[in-house]
């Protein structure tokens, strides 16, 4: 299968990323050295959370909700990261000052539950010290894909409830994820639109999806996505700025029917959505620019605040 294409989350190429310094278990590593080893149960088994933010101006953006999603996470899958928040806190800021980083960073902090006596399931046999390592990478999104939009096809892959891959945890097992990225490469599509097990729309397989119709705004009900923290800023900032936002099913003839598609992510903030399966959105955008702008300004915002 011919894997080219961009998705919401390809950066802009930076030479400059070959050289970073890796933060491996409180090391500071050059990129070739930064390391696990293969009985490492994120290696082996995909056994561990992480997190991705945004440096922005020297500040890291909503770092409090990030930090508390992946404490959350790994409480969730009995994991001690051993670091308590401050900590965590540190070892970014150690990475980024290591490296010279201040803007146009994107980072990547990865915890797993570490070396284990063998490459089995059981987490019984990890030896008690989690891996941490954090990837800083000067990354912006690419600009083509911001102004002219992503093409989504749906998928046969569903997202899932917690009672069997809990699409709220940000875990390291992707591969249900990956496969519904290959259905829609597949398709001749950028990202693929999965459904919940009932049927209705949820999310992209990296990304919360949002239609809008007659300047109403509508994303899933929340229980077969991703936890998403743009996805919860931009739903708060709608009720701020007295646009009707509705947490509801709906179904993919409602979202043929819509005016206008985007998705959200940590990474691309808003992006929009050009087509899925074949059918065009307008190119006027008017409330996903309006949506967009009003998310960075937030952000500023919370910058000037020391979010």
């Amino acid at each position: 299968m011919e894997l080219s294409g961009k998705g919401a989350q390809t950066p802009r190429e930076d030479a400059r990323n070959g050289e970073v310094l890796i933060w491996l278990n409180g090391r500071l590593v050059p990129r070739a050295e930064a390391t696990v080893s293969i009985f490492d149960a994120g290696f082996g088994l995909g056994d561990g959370v992480w997190e991705g933010l945004r440096l922005v101006k020297g500040r890291f953006v909503f770092l409090d909700e990030h930090l508390r999603r992946l404490q959350a996470g790994a409480r969730a899958i009995a994991l001690e990261i051993g670091l308590d928040r401050d900590g965590l806190e540190g070892a970014l800021k150690e990475t980024a000052a290591a490296n010279d980083m201040h803007d146009g960073v994107h980072v990547r902090l990865m915890v797993t539950r570490g070396e284990k006596t063998t490459v089995h399931q059981d987490p019984r046999n990890a030896l008690g010290r989690p891996t941490i390592a954090i990837v800083a990478e000067h990354k912006l999104p690419d600009p083509e894909i911001k102004e002219c939009g992503l093409s989504l096809s749906t998928v046969p892959i569903r997202c899932s409830g917690p009672d069997t891959f809990d699409m709220r945890l940000n875990s390291h097992s992707r591969l249900n994820l990956i496969q519904a990225l290959l259905h829609a490469i597949g398709a001749g599509a950028d990202e693929a639109l999965m459904l919940d097990p009932h049927g209705f729309v949820s999310s992209c397989n990296s990304t919360n999806f949002f239609i809008v119709k007659d300047g109403i705004v509508a994303t899933s009900t929340g229980g077969y996505c991703f936890n998403g923290i743009t996805r919860e800023k931009v739903i708060g900032l709608c009720g701020d700025n007295g646009i009707r936002c509705e947490l509801r099913n709906f179904t993919l003839a409602e979202v043929y029917d819509a005016d206008e598609a985007f998705v959200t992510g940590t990474f691309g903030g808003l992006t929009p959505v050009r087509s899925i399966d074949g059918r065009s959105f307008s190119v006027e955008r008017t409330w996903t620019r309006k949506l967009s702008h009003i998310y960075e300004t937030e952000i500023g915002v919370a910058l000037r605040a020391g979010l």
